[in-house]
């Protein structure tokens, strides 16, 4: 089928080359001109055949919101917007008001898969009615991952893709999706730190390597830190600064919202901020009140056989 692609990055531009792979014809817009086959949107629009499937893959926030607002009304009834970005799931649901009242199908998809999409497939978490969602199907499926096959050879259905519910669906569910990424990356990145901690351990990389087969924390995230290690083993390359792209935190107010208990998940939250101190407001107080009720230093306080500090 036909379909316009709106942003073409990282994960836009390795979609269009996939969904080519297969046979559909992409017609790419983006503000970069080396990128683009229009220059605009509404040439864009203009090179789609009636009813057009239309997917935004720009970062989430006023980006889409501007992105889609512009595209209802260039757009008409029949025609179908995807919001393929990490939006946040109320975002669509403002989105689906306005485009409806226009005629035009609305769409939200979750997509993970990052840079190895291309390859590998995008999983699909998407939101929306079940006629506009059959309407961008042979996309979804494009894009998707080989279905596994079990012993018998037979495929397993459901791998890969999900209609998730009504508009919003989508991203709430990969909203919650990269909330518990958030918390396997901190469980991993912690233990690595005590592995690297102690002289007992020689052999780190190999230790941490070892865990890919047979064992119950495996998992393409793990894979993804064996590789980081044989490129630097000791991640001297790397500064211990990690950004939150705005998932996290929706997932934790959405736990807060609906009286679900999320600690892991709200702690590896919170360590992504303590990952952007240089030096700790938090541990400065804490140093000064050890240094008020205890002495200024363990050391300190049994030299003057003081009370231990609480």
């Amino acid at each position: 089928m036909q379909l316009g692609l709106i942003g073409l990055g990282k994960m836009g531009g390795n979609m269009a080359e996939r969904l080519r792979r297969a046979g559909h014809e992409i017609v790419g817009y983006d503000r970069a001109p080396g990128r683009r086959d229009v220059d605009s949107l509404p040439a864009l629009v203009q090179a789609l055949a009636a009813p057009r499937v239309v997917w935004v893959m720009v970062p989430a926030g006023e980006a889409t919101r501007a992105t889609v607002k512009e595209l209802a009304g260039l757009l008409e009834p029949g025609d179908v917007i995807v919001d393929g970005g990490n939006s946040k799931y109320t975002d669509d649901q403002i989105h689906d008001v306005m485009c409806r009242e226009k005629g035009i199908g609305y769409i939200d998809a979750g997509v993970s898969g990052g840079v190895w999409g291309l390859e590998n497939g995008y999983a699909l978490m998407v939101g929306g009615t079940k006629d506009d969602v059959a309407k961008v199907q042979p996309i979804f499926d494009a894009l998707r991952p080989p279905a596994p096959v079990d012993e018998s050879g037979q495929e397993m259905p459901g791998a890969g893709f999900v209609h998730a519910g009504p508009v919003g669906a989508g991203h709430f569910s990969k909203m919650v999706h990269n909330g518990i990424e958030y918390a396997l990356m901190q469980a991993y990145g912690e233990g690595y730190e005590l592995l690297a901690a102690v002289d007992l351990i020689e052999d780190v990389p190999g230790v941490i390597a070892s865990w890919t087969q047979g064992t119950v924390i495996r998992s393409w995230l793990l894979d993804l830190l064996v590789r980081a290690l044989q490129e630097d083993p000791a991640l001297e390359k790397i500064r211990g600064y990690a950004e939150d792209s705005g998932e996290g935190r929706w997932t934790v107010e959405q736990a807060i919202e609906n009286a679900v208990p999320m600690p892991t998940i709200a702690a590896s939250l919170f360590a992504r901020f303590s990952s952007r101190q240089e030096d700790s407001p938090t541990m400065k107080a804490v140093a000064a009140l050890r240094n008020q009720f205890g002495g200024h230093a363990v050391q300190a306080v049994r030299a003057q056989e003081a009370e231990k500090p609480a």
